[in-house]
């Protein structure tokens, strides 16, 4: 059985994983068959955010904690991921790919990378496994690799050019495709940064678990 790893940012759309992705992710991989393995980074969040009003609140959370809701409490820390023991890695989106995994969110084209997931994602690379990534999280890659690499983040022109600036090539994509650098073994999708509702977004996020699953082959 193949074993995917999948990197959480903790729990909700505005400082953390997007909910709908992560699960849909789950759902994809269990459902062909494969086992998903949870990680998130033992650290604390950059903010945190009350989804029911949008305001940023005064309070710390735990990326891992938080992220554990997801997975049902069947979740590791990041630093114990080990790339012998998995086949693919796969990272949803969120703003807490931005603001935790990274600081893109603040930093924009000048972000930096979490020292963990950069090193590990690079790992996985050199080890020649699949690698996908959706939402914004793709914003990521350009900091993790120092040469071009193929994908996506949809159709947001500003935030597309910047990628071109940061190294990417950036492919416009429709919310139901994705984009795939096959030399590479990374697959890309739009994810929310397009979907109007949960259903758009399993289109996406399906077809890149599917191609990552059979890139692992």
């Amino acid at each position: 059985m193949k074993k995917v790893g999948v990197i959480l940012s903790g729990a909700g759309v505005y400082d953390g994983a997007e909910i709908h992705e992560a699960v849909i992710t789950l759902l994809a991989i269990a459902r062909s068959g494969a086992e998903a393995v949870c990680f998130a980074p033992d650290k604390w969040q950059s903010d945190v955010v009350n989804h029911l009003t949008g305001e940023v609140m005064t309070e710390s959370r735990n990326v891992l904690v938080e992220a554990a809701r997801i997975a049902r409490g069947n979740i590791r820390p990041l630093a114990q991921l080990s790339v012998n023991d998995l086949d693919a890695l796969i990272v949803p989106g969120g703003f807490g790919a931005a603001k935790n995994l990274s600081n893109f969110a603040s930093q924009g084209s000048a972000c930096v990378v979490d020292d963990t997931l950069k090193q590990r994602v690079l790992e996985m690379h050199q080890a020649g496994k699949p690698l996908g990534f959706m939402c914004i999280a793709p914003a990521l890659l350009p900091k993790i690799f120092d040469f071009p690499l193929r994908l996506t983040i949809g159709t947001d022109v500003d935030i597309a050019e910047m990628l071109e600036e940061m190294g990417a090539e950036h492919v416009p994509c429709p919310v139901d495709d994705i984009v795939v650098d096959e030399e590479n073994k990374v697959v890309t999708t739009p994810a929310y940064m397009l979907a109007e509702d949960i259903a758009q977004a399993a289109v996406g996020i399906e077809k890149l678990v599917a191609r990552i699953l059979v890139l692992a082959e």
